[in-house]
């Protein structure tokens, strides 16, 4: 996979870093280990998992001193084993030590959403289900959840309000019924802007086919039976999203109505943190 160009991420790394220096700086460091003292220091993985972040720890890592040399050993999307080095830095032991705890931030949050990404995409196998993320993210770190998700070998749903029209239940009762924001829809769509509507039920469905104008149609908090029903009653005539309650054992009963997408919150809102270390 193509990493994203550094400057996009550096914004959000920036910041973390600002966080942690401000205002002064790393007093511990500057007071007790020496300005010319130079190190190796490897960042491990303490556990199995998928790994993302190394992009962006590199990267906080140079933001604090450009002469420091990283070397990363485990790309981004590619699996890791415990006790697996992961990157190298090499340089300023004061520089390495300023970086450590945002690098380490980023790298385990990032590695718990691709490592729990993956484990959702091994349920959907033998399927043409693709996993997909929402926009439940930690504010201000979306960028880089989003990332992790597709190192896991997930899809992204849209990053904000302005990528789709995604009209949901209380779009519906505000705006008088399906009809009227599908037609609402079909006159302010731009060519290039698609179409998702949530519905509840299978009349729902029904109407949304009949009246037209969605491209994706978002089935929410459904049995496995019904969202079989849907797909019949779609019939390939749009593209549909299985959302609401999904968890990881259920994925693959959700995946074998024949959904083309799952989306899930939990991969970014519930990722587990994963165990990384810097060691010297």
């Amino acid at each position: 996979m193509t990493p994203l160009p550094d400057f996009l991420l550096e914004p959000v790394v920036r910041a973390a870093l600002t966080e942690d220096l401000s205002p002064m700086g790393d007093v511990t460091t500057r007071a007790v280990v020496p300005a010319d003292k130079t190190c190796v220091a490897r960042l491990n993985a303490r556990e199995e998992g998928v790994v993302s972040g190394m992009q962006v720890a590199a990267l906080a890592f140079r933001l604090v001193d450009a002469g420091l040399s990283v070397q990363i050993h485990c790309a981004d999307g590619h699996a890791c084993s415990k006790g697996q080095a992961l990157m190298t830095i090499t340089g300023s032991a004061a520089s390495i030590l300023m970086g450590e705890r945002v690098a380490l931030n980023f790298a385990g949050r990032m590695t718990g959403i691709a490592s729990l990404t993956a484990a959702f995409v091994a349920q959907t196998q033998g399927t043409q289900t693709r996993i997909t993320c929402t926009r439940k993210t930690t504010p201000g770190l979306r960028v880089v959840e989003k990332l992790a998700v597709t190192h896991g070998g997930g899809h992204n749903h849209r990053f904000g309000l302005s990528d789709a029209i995604l009209i949901k239940d209380n779009h519906i009762a505000a705006a008088g019924g399906i009809q009227a924001v599908l037609e609402a829809a079909k006159a302010a769509r731009s060519h290039m802007m698609r179409v998702e509507l949530e519905v509840d039920t299978l009349d729902q469905l029904e109407e949304a086919l009949a009246v037209g104008g969605a491209d994706v149609i978002l089935l929410d908090n459904m049995d496995s039976p019904t969202l079989r029903q849907a797909v019949a009653l779609a019939a390939g005539r749009v593209v549909l999203e299985a959302s609401g309650n999904m968890r990881l054992d259920r994925i693959a009963e959700v995946a074998a109505t024949g959904v083309d997408y799952i989306s899930s919150g939990a991969l970014t809102h519930s990722a587990r943190t994963f165990d990384l270390g810097l060691d010297f």
